[in-house]
């Protein structure tokens, strides 16, 4: 119960944080604690502290600039060590993490009389394994390399360049001068270099690794024993859900959770619960561990009863390639099938309608995932008996060579278990289930060389965050400024699965929407002509932007992008940085030193940069939005959500579309006002805001911008 004492603490806290930091009070910051407190101040609780009532959840769309994480992270402290309870934050960008640890937390533990502890919780994924780095430097120029990341084609051999990133890494751990944080290291890594030096929980030897002692990863995780606030991501919070709760982070039922950026969590959790596989990498990839078992089998023979389950494996990779191949001709029957399709636009997705495969495929799946379910189990096996060898004083195994040779079983035996859950995804039907699976082929196009990608994932992650969140949490904050859609929360419900008897609220962002200009031209294009719209884009653009001005210029298709780039005169293209020629960090450095220096410059992005790009004052003074972001139409997983509601006798259209539109919309104006003291102007180049039915929803659901919309 939020007892008159704990209100007193809050508004004592609050008061005094901003009296010690020379603020006023905000309005929405204010109601934003007020809505919390009584949430989780309202849980009942039995005799020994469980929750045993509803209206645990709170889920608040906070603007930008109502100062939300002061405004969670103040009351849920404060109450959260009053019940004695853990704090887990949880947010869907590292940027925001390193925020919240390094400038939130810090700030309101010494601007107040708060005493708690915190720490910085992310998965082994984010740090260095020093084993890796050991084994990677001696053995860089082996040609066969079976600890490589997923697809083994896609990455290429170390170069010098790369020898010497990974020497500087070692001179700097051996220096103390990087903690084997990648978010820490001072260049940017690029996804393959990190992948080589980095490990999972399948390959990793935990405390029996003669690193352990200095190993980054849990030298961070020690930390987190004692915290009273744990600050995460959510992809962190999901595995650690699927792993029964409490395995990674605190007991669900013991902690209050705040997912700050929480419009991404459904989106999370679909890719966290989805399986792929590509065909050909696969099989390649079975080949390869085939020929390099003897070498491996070699170093590891004699360790506990590894020969007993060693000797089966050749015949099992066998096994799973020869199936492989076998359904590989059929499954590229239906990826030719895209060719011949008199659709208006192009696909590379080939989905299988209702999500219900052909019993051809079904029965070939059914065989697939029981030699994977062998292959995994053997693997298993072999992973466990080197684990107990290196407990084993008395194995003849050297245990370097135990050391060397787990990460590689371990990295197979997460990849035969990914394979094995894919193919019985595929073997198994969605039975009587309300919400089906989505699946679907992918056609990959490596440098000229195809693969197949075999996919599923359920539409909607709803009813997983309900049984394996929701409904065990002792309480939860749910926040993001775009959490409602057409003004509602019925997207939110329906995609995160968030209890009925929530809390539900919006509070008001101290901005003067006023100052920010919504502009509909009157020459602006229907965009559902592709290309008449990209036309009258090449001819408006050098109208609209300023040469001295910041500007972004969003577009929802990258081919449009390119059209309208390669089009414009040669005098705005050297103003123009493009998404996709730099990193999206390096691009934002490098537009606002041109714009400090009085040049203007122009980015052009995608959706990424519709959201999370911080550009106040002048370096976005100009918000261009080339269409209305309605989602691709060969986005699998939306196409069966489409066709989900479709056959509950719902409209797509007006239920899924444009509600998705409306919410990404915002996004997209939300970049031009970022201070309380920013103006600018939002220019929208598609005229169906005005001409459709749908129209007025989308505009009347946007911050009161002024309205310039020409008739």
């Amino acid at each position: 119960m939020l007892t008159d004492e704990l209100k007193q603490k809050i508004q004592q806290t609050y008061s005094a944080f901003l009296q010690s930091r020379e603020l006023g009070p905000r309005h929405g910051q204010k109601l934003m604690i007020a809505e919390i407190a009584r949430t989780l101040g309202a849980i009942g609780t039995d005799a020994e502290g469980v929750r045993n009532t509803g209206g645990h959840v709170c889920v608040v769309e906070a603007g930008t600039g109502t100062g939300k994480t002061i405004a969670y992270l103040l009351p849920a402290i404060i109450i959260a060590k009053a019940l004695g309870k853990k704090l887990v934050v949880s947010t869907a960008t590292v940027a925001l993490q390193e925020q919240i640890v390094h400038k939130d937390l810090p700030e309101l533990r010494n601007h107040t009389d708060l005493s708690f502890s915190f720490a910085l919780a992310k998965g082994r994924g984010r740090y260095v394994c020093l084993s890796k780095l050991d084994n990677l430097m001696s053995e860089f120029a082996s040609a066969v390399d079976p600890t490589r990341a997923l697809y083994e084609d896609e990455l290429p051999s170390v170069d010098a360049e790369g020898v010497k990133l990974y020497e500087s890494m070692m001179d700097a751990l051996a220096g103390n001068k990087w903690d084997g944080e990648r978010d820490s290291w001072p260049t940017r890594l690029e996804p393959n270099d990190w992948a080589r030096v980095t490990t999972d929980h399948r390959q990793c030897t935990g405390r029996r690794c003669s690193n352990v002692s200095a190993c980054s990863f849990f030298k961070a995780r020690d930390a987190l024993h004692t915290a009273d606030c744990i600050v995460t991501n959510h992809d962190m919070v999901l595995a650690d859900l699927a792993l029964g709760g409490g395995a990674i982070l605190p007991d669900p039922e013991e902690t209050i959770y705040v997912f700050d950026e929480g419009h991404h969590l459904p989106d999370k959790a679909l890719n966290h619960f989805a399986h792929h596989s590509r065909m050909l990498s696969t099989s390649r990839w079975l080949e390869q561990c085939n020929k390099g078992l003897g070498t491996i089998l070699g170093q590891i023979s004699g360790a506990g009863r590894v020969d007993d389950y060693a000797e089966q494996l050749p015949g099992q990779l066998i096994e799973c390639k020869r199936e492989l191949d076998m359904l590989y001709p059929v499954l590229n029957e239906r990826i030719q099938s895209l060719e011949d399709s008199s659709r208006d636009w192009k696909t590379n997705h080939y989905r299988f309608v209702g999500g219900v495969v052909p019993d051809n495929i079904v029965a070939q799946a059914e065989q697939l995932h029981s030699s994977f379910d062998r292959l995994t189990d053997l693997l298993g096996k072999v992973a466990a008996e080197l684990n107990e060898a290196m407990e084993d004083a008395h194995c003849r195994v050297p245990k370097v060579d135990l050391e060397t040779n787990y990460p590689i079983i371990g990295a197979w035996h997460a990849r035969a278990e990914a394979n094995a859950g894919l193919w019985l995804s595929y073997a198994r039907s969605d039975g009587d289930k309300s919400i089906p699976k989505a699946r679907w082929l992918t056609l990959i196009d490596f440098n000229g060389n195809y693969d197949i990608e075999v996919c599923s994932s359920p539409i909607l992650a709803a009813r997983t965050l309900e049984f394996s969140l929701w409904n065990r949490v002792y309480g939860a904050v749910l926040t993001s400024a775009t959490l409602t859609a057409l003004g509602k929360f019925d997207r939110l419900q329906m995609r995160t699965g968030t209890p009925d008897d929530s809390r539900y609220a919006v509070v008001p962002s101290p901005f003067d929407f006023a100052k920010g200009i919504l502009h509909v031209p009157k020459d602006a294009v229907d965009a559902g002509d592709s290309r008449a719209h990209t036309a009258a884009l090449v001819q408006q653009l050098p109208e609209l932007l300023q040469p001295t001005e910041g500007s972004l210029v969003l577009f929802s298709s990258r081919r449009q992008m390119l059209d309208v780039y390669d089009e414009l005169p040669a005098l705005w293209q050297s103003k123009i940085l493009l998404q996709g020629e730099s990193s999206k960090q390096e691009m934002l450095v490098a537009h606002r030193k041109k714009v400090d220096k009085g040049e203007g410059s122009v980015l052009f992005g995608l959706a990424s940069f519709a959201e999370g790009v911080d550009l106040p004052g002048d370096y976005c003074a100009h918000v261009i939005i080339a269409k209305l972001p309605f989602a691709v139409p060969d986005d699998p997983i939306e196409a069966s959500v489409a066709e989900w509601v479709e056959q509950r006798g719902g409209n797509p259209f007006m239920q899924i579309t444009i509600p998705d539109a409306s919410l990404k919309l915002i996004q997209a104006c939300g970049r031009l006002l970022r201070t309380e003291g920013d103006t600018g102007r939002i220019t929208l180049l598609d005229r169906r805001v005005v001409t459709k039915r749908y129209g007025k929803a989308i505009l009347d659901s946007l911050p009161p911008f002024t309205r310039h919309i020409e008739a």
